[in-house]
């Protein structure tokens, strides 16, 4: 494997979220397909609660790409397929969290996520 900036990041966030965060590793999948408008898109990073489901979803970029709102839509609208609860988006310098309000099919940003089984 090719460790690109993007990669670098993600790295990061896995051990991030498994030793500061205590998520199992055994929940967290890595580039997993997505269908969104019949197009097959990755999640970089996916964490599934203890029923299976989606908790979390991160977006990964490199150091260099600067976050805006269109990487927001971007995780965003793999969420309207995914129903996970939260959304991560860093590019390893900058991070940005938010609770998903499903009902109301919009975010709310936080300070950060929850640790593991809060």
């Amino acid at each position: 494997m090719v460790l690109t900036p993007e990669e670098w990041v993600r790295q990061h966030i896995i051990h991030y979220l498994i030793e500061e965060k205590k998520y199992p590793i055994s929940l967290i999948a890595v580039e997993k397909k997505v269908t969104v408008n019949k197009l097959t898109k990755r999640t970089d990073i996916l964490v599934f609660n203890t029923m299976g489901n989606p908790h979390i979803i991160v977006e990964c970029k490199a150091p260099s790409i600067k976050i805006s709102q269109d990487t927001f839509d971007q995780i965003a609208r793999y969420n309207l397929k995914l129903a996970a609860n939260y959304l991560i988006v860093t590019n390893g310098l900058t991070h940005f969290y938010a609770f998903m309000d499903l009902k109301n099919e919009s975010y709310v940003f936080m300070e950060n996520i929850p640790n593991y089984g809060l």
